[in-house]
């Protein structure tokens, strides 16, 4: 797979992981290319499994991320959690919703922290809450489209699929209250995020910044616009993003250039995976 297709696949299915990451240094972006393609060949032998891809590539791929210290288990947390999505119909409990995220967005927090070479062991741990975080408001603005194929995210065992595409919307209430309440999980872990925004060097602290705030925007857009019964997945659009970029601008200049927020990482965000990679700092 040659750069120019992996970047063009990135800027594809990413928009707002790709707008941001922009600004990150050649070296950095390189890296970040080859980090996405990694779990997008992964993501799609799930979701597609006659996917045309040379198993070489993927081969390829995860040399790299070795390459850059990216550890073995963590990859294989990864994978092991994309390949739970096959035959997977319904998320069982709060605790297996966060493990789940851990293992298929925290993971990708971990490998960042290599990517941008930071030195300290704490920042592990603020990455694995903005994984889940965005993971988080990946469920909500996907919530019609995986239950059209069977799948749902939201830690209610009175919701089932059907209810989801149900075209008389008879538990819309129910459905966007919970999809509230991840919201509301969302926010918690990407306030705990910010926190660790200090331990990335200045430039690419910033890159992280507009990553989380992009992000963050697309949860709460999904619930403004009541768009949880639509499967077209929802974009932050151009002028919104320019606004959003402004005023995290500002806020970086003002909040965290000069790291104000210095909050030691809570151990109940990780009391359900803290038997996982990095999760745990007695581990």
């Amino acid at each position: 797979m040659h750069n120019l297709e992996k970047i063009n696949i990135f800027k594809e299915h990413a928009k707002t992981f790709y707008l941001a990451s922009l600004f990150f240094n050649k070296e950095t972006f390189e890296k970040v290319i080859n980090l996405y393609s990694f779990c997008r060949i992964n993501d799609d032998l799930v979701d597609t499994p006659d996917t045309n891809f040379s198993y070489n590539s993927l081969s390829d791929l995860e040399e790299k991320l070795k390459s850059y210290g990216i550890e073995e288990q963590v990859i294989s947390q990864l994978q092991n959690g994309i390949s739970s999505d096959i035959n997977f119909d319904h998320i069982q409990n709060h605790a297996n919703l966060i493990i789940y995220c851990y293992r298929v967005a925290g993971t990708v927090g971990l490998m960042m922290c290599k990517i941008m070479k930071l030195k300290k062991n704490e920042a592990n741990y603020f990455a694995i809450d903005l994984g889940i975080a965005m993971q988080l408001t990946n469920i909500i603005r996907d919530i019609k489209a995986d239950a059209l194929i069977g799948r749902v995210y939201i830690p209610d065992q009175d919701i089932k699929a059907k209810d989801i595409v149900d075209e008389s919307k008879s538990k819309f209430r129910v459905i966007k209250n919970n999809a509230q309440n991840l919201e509301l999980l969302a926010t918690h872990y990407y306030e705990s995020a910010l926190h660790g925004l200090r331990f990335i060097p200045l430039r690419s602290r910033f890159v992280i910044l507009i990553a989380l705030r992009l992000y963050q925007a697309i949860g709460k857009k999904v619930l403004r616009k009541n768009h949880i019964y639509s499967d077209i997945k929802l974009y932050i659009n151009m002028y919104e993003k320019f606004l959003i970029i402004i005023k995290t601008s500002l806020e970086f200049a003002i909040l965290h250039i000069y790291s104000f927020k210095k909050n030691n990482h809570k151990p109940l965000n990780h009391l359900y995976i803290k038997d996982l990679p990095h999760a745990n700092r007695n581990i």
